[in-house]
This record gives C-alpha cells, structure tokens and sequence, in this order.
C-alpha cells in the first residue's frame, strides 16, 4: 500500500519499559504500534504511562504529540513541554531525560 493511515487498528503492539539502567523514577510501560519499518525510516505510535528515563539519540525524530504530557529535560539544562497538538524534532545528539507526567500518545517518524 503507498498510502496508509496512521492507526492502531488491526496492529499487535509491542510492550517494552526502560532498561534498568536508564530508569529515573516510576515503573513507564512503552506500547508502540509500528506501522513502517524500511531502509533505516520507521513510522508508527507510540504510548507510555507515567515515569522519567535518560534519552541519547543517536537518529532523527520527528513527533506530534495526540494525548498526554511529557517533559524532555535537556543534559544543558533546557527543558520542553510536549502536550497534545505539539510537533516537534529531536536530532542525532540529543541527551537527557524523557519525563511522561500524564500517559502520552504520539505518532512518529524515526530516520537513522
């Protein structure tokens, strides 16, 4: 199919948390709904519950955000808001800590 709609339906999840090591607080339950996987581009939702976790990206991201809020909080002190109806991009050398306040919704696109 070359058109798809960004959608749950019909798609089993995978369920994942934090590896220990990077877990700040809380006990966040990640369940995403990949929808493309292809020559280094992914696309799909992804949801989690509650809790903080250290982020190093090492590809590009771009996110809008459906439900939820999240905080990212960068290793140089910045810190940004992702709420329902936000679009943002992460690029390749972004570190710090993923915080989900309220269980957050958002759809993706990954390119490594």
């Amino acid at each position: 199919m070359l058109i798809e709609k960004l959608t749950r339906d019909g798609i089993e999840p995978e369920v994942t948390r934090p590896e220990p090591e990077k877990l700040v607080s809380g006990d966040p339950v990640h369940t995403t709904w990949n929808l493309d996987e292809a020559e280094g581009l992914y696309a799909g939702l992804w949801q989690s519950t509650p809790g903080a976790w250290r982020v190093n990206y090492e590809e590009w991201e771009y996110i809008r955000v459906h439900e939820g809020h999240s905080v990212l909080t960068g290793d140089d002190g910045s810190r940004v808001e992702l709420r329902a109806g936000d679009s943002w991009l992460i690029r390749p050398g972004y570190s710090g800590v993923w915080e989900v306040l309220e269980t957050t919704l958002k759809d993706y696109v990954i390119k490594v």
